[in-house]
């Protein structure tokens, strides 16, 4: 029996030759007698489609993609499926155009085996991250020349409900294995659950969510021509409270820990009660509006007036050289006919009075309840006072007078790209709004009426967050928005030690505070969710970002924010330093090179406040900061695996944690048993040596560098340190006890058959 299993694994490992083409499953194509090896790129898949059904936590999860076969000869192919981690599996089937095949399932010993024989043979560790996996396994024949096979697979799960939250997870990661990008990605969720459904949130994808109700959710992911680069992740939350609370966590050994809290209010009905509300519109009408920009933007004020709510106020200021107001005051929705008359007869003509306007319509604001201020202009303050810092001055002031400083939210829309990025985005960020551009290509109406129905229902304002004897650091946003119906409350932060705490959120409803508590809430002690740091670092990146632009360039905000791209591998406008080989960004030395370069570009930038390139830049940083998924590596030379980033660096990949300049490696030659050791060792490992033949890492506290095998080097090959600062190569270090042998004169190499019986001979001597 031993013979037959080390002749199972010789046979992975002989099938492993040929390249492997993954979508979830993996296809190791075999090709015929006498046919010399293809390669990975000759299996391609076409497209991959997602179906997934979840039914109170019994989740169904259908995958139909098709595989390529671009070889000009028929060849058999080798099926393996690496189950979800920790998934339950009860029932499994494979359908291979029609016709259900008969498969394997093996268990995490029995697939460890064949993933490290294949690892052995290919030299080629990319399947090392599945080790810990249980596996499906099938023979698929024939797969003609330049022919398809579609397969779909089905299988059954049950997820876990972790106080209230479940997390879906489907491997979706094929950017190693797919020879070119694939035409046709997507996945499609449908939840139904008897308790409501709260928080729906994905770390890994950028989804749209559409809810039907409190028990049913949409959730959809499509992208054509990518080669997918991280699993898809699904977290939602259920609970018969109005108000639910989760939150994730990570902590890193003798580190501080990093949060993620979701808040999700019910769907407001009949029965909800809503904060009402003042809205004041700011409409720019000066002559650069006319033609389609006042078309658009009239659509977008009457969706505003047909969708106030019962008990909210509004009112219209018109600007251009002057201003022209609906009412004198604010008034109820009973005058809607007349404000869309006043909006539909409204014409563009004069210049840009900023100042006047925003004066005047800010002394209408009160502090009794929270007034949205909508502010559209397509242009630069060209008449009355037009220095910036001047402008903002002014509305601080105004907004003192009558006393609404604390209420007031103002929501500022940039039309075009002719606009002041610095004036706009400092309003927003100073009075708990946010900043917009509706680009020349884009709908004014589309853009700002989507927004509206975002913040039309607020349920709660002026939250703050408690969090018991548990002490908590640099939360974002920061401060905390209002949470508004269909909405959800995401807030990162940082805490120290760890356990159960009760958090405590609160916040005003129609001038009434409101309270929610909750007990026991736990935040881990060590590992958890690895997720969580790097999408804390996105934001605060674009929160210091913001800072530095809108208050001026501030040296340890520099630092700070170059510490962070590269711990995290974090691509900036100000960060492509990751991506440039000839960086060294991994030593203090180099780091601090780095900043001054960014502290250059910063210097520059502040100096352009409208054009083009001043919205794009307005725009990434508010993308950053308002990030529900961690910024996605979009370099080839950053890889990210969990809490850890990867840099190219000479051919290897490099731990952003390690310093050469402080820190010695230990060399492991690929493949070698004090390789497999390690992987043993350490259970992490798999998903960093996973990325190639080189690698360094850090593994509790050591620094551990992969170098390749050397084919002539004896294999008592020792692990040998390199010391700090020296160059790594490489080479590997023999004991002190061997030998150099003189090469060998090259002999022909046998085909793959001849290798593969010659094998097999052994195995059953």
């Amino acid at each position: 029996m031993r013979k037959l299993a080390g002749l199972l694994i010789a046979l992975i490992a002989f099938l492993a030759l040929s390249g492997a083409a993954r979508a979830d499953g993996i296809i190791i194509p075999i090709p015929p007698p006498g046919i010399p090896r293809e390669r990975a790129e000759h299996l391609a898949v076409r497209y991959h489609r997602v179906t997934v059904t979840i039914e109170d936590q019994v989740a169904t999860t259908e995958v139909d993609q098709v595989f390529v076969n671009e070889s000009p000869h028929e060849i058999e192919g080798l099926y393996l499926f690496p189950l979800p981690a920790e998934a339950s599996i009860s029932h499994f089937s494979m359908f291979v155009d029609g016709q259900e095949l008969v498969g394997q399932m093996l268990d995490k010993e029995e697939a460890r085996s064949i993933y490290e024989g294949i690892v052995r043979e290919r030299r080629d560790p990319a399947l090392l991250e599945y080790v810990e996996r249980n596996t499906f396994r099938a023979r698929i024949y024939p797969i003609p020349a330049k022919g398809e096979k579609r397969v779909i697979v089905r299988y059954t799960q049950v997820l876990r409900a972790d106080l209230g939250l479940v997390r879906y997870l489907y491997p979706l990661d094929t950017e190693r294995f797919s020879s070119k990008p694939i035409q046709d990605v997507s996945v499609h969720v449908d939840i139904r659950s008897k308790a409501p459904i709260k928080a729906v949130y994905s770390p890994s994808h950028e989804v749209a969510v559409s809810r039907d109700g409190e028990n049913h959710v949409e959730v959809g992911y499509e992208a054509s021509e990518v080669k997918p680069d991280r699993d898809f992740e699904l977290y939602y939350g259920i609970s018969a409270d109005g108000l639910a609370l989760n939150v994730l966590s990570y902590k890193a050994r003798g580190e501080d820990g990093f949060f993620l809290l979701l808040a999700a209010p019910p769907l407001a009905d009949a029965s909800s009660e809503v904060v009402a509300k003042d809205v004041l519109v700011v409409l720019d009408i000066s002559g650069s509006m006319r033609g389609a920009k006042l078309a658009q933007a009239k659509e977008a004020l009457a969706y505003i007036i047909d969708h106030l709510n019962e008990e909210d106020r509004f009112n219209i200021l018109a600007f251009s050289t002057g201003t022209r107001r609906f009412a004198a005051d604010l008034v109820g929705k009973e005058r809607r006919d007349d404000a869309h008359r006043f909006v539909r007869e409204l014409e563009a003509a004069g210049g840009t009075n900023i100042d006047r306007a925003l004066r005047e319509a800010l002394a209408m604001t009160t502090g009794a309840r929270p007034q949205v201020v909508i502010f559209l202009t397509d242009g630069l303050a060209t008449e009355g006072v037009v220095a910036t810092g001047e402008i903002l001055k002014n509305v601080n002031a105004a907004l003192n007078a009558a006393d609404a400083r604390q209420a007031a939210r103002i929501f500022a829309f940039g039309l075009g790209d002719d606009v002041n990025t610095v004036l706009l985005d400092t309003l927003a960020q100073d009075y708990r709004g946010a900043s917009a551009y509706v680009r020349p290509s884009q709908s004014i109406a589309e853009e700002v009426s989507a927004f509206y129905a975002k913040i039309g229902t607020p349920l709660l304002a002026d939250l703050s967050l408690g969090f018991g004897g548990l002490i908590v650091e640099e939360m974002y946003p920061d401060p905390l928005p209002d949470l508004f119906a269909g909405s959800q409350l995401l807030v990162v932060g940082r805490y120290r030690g760890g356990g159960t705490t009760t958090v405590t959120l609160r916040g005003l409803v129609n001038d009434r505070e409101a309270t929610y508590v909750y007990a026991d809430i736990p935040f881990s002690q060590e590992g958890g969710d690895d997720f969580v740091p790097r999408l804390w670092a996105t934001r605060k990146i674009g929160y210091l970002l913001t800072q530095i632009r809108l208050h001026g360039e501030d040296k340890e905000l520099v630092d700070e924010i170059v510490a962070l791209s590269v711990r995290y591998g974090i691509m900036t406008p100000y960060t492509s330093f990751l991506v440039d080989e000839t960086e060294d960004v991994l030593t203090a030395q180099g780091r601090e090179y780095s900043a001054t370069q960014v502290h250059k570009q910063v210097q520059e930038e502040a100096a352009v406040i409208s054009g083009a390139a001043a919205v794009d830049s307005s725009v990434a940083r508010q993308t950053l900061q308002d990030s529900q998924v961690a910024a996605a590596p979009s370099a080839a030379e950053i890889k990210v695996v969990g809490d850890l980033a990867f840099l190219l660096r000479n051919g290897a990949w490099v731990d952003t944690r390690y310093d050469p300049s402080r820190q010695e490696t230990q060399k492991v030659p690929f493949g070698s048993d004090a390789y497999f050791r390690l992987l043993s060792e350490h259970a992490e490992a798999g998903r960093y040596l996973s990325l190639g033949q080189q690698v360094i890492v850090i593994l509790d506290g050591q620094a551990y560098e992969i170098v390749p095998a050397d084919p002539a080097a004896p294999e008592s090959a020792t692990l040998a340190p390199t010391p700090p600062g020296a160059t790594a190569t490489a080479a590997i270090r023999p004991t002190a006890t061997a030998t150099p042998a003189p090469a060998p004169a090259p002999t022909p190499r046998p085909n793959l058959w001849d290798r593969f019986w010659q094998w097999v001979g052994t195995l059953l001597k």
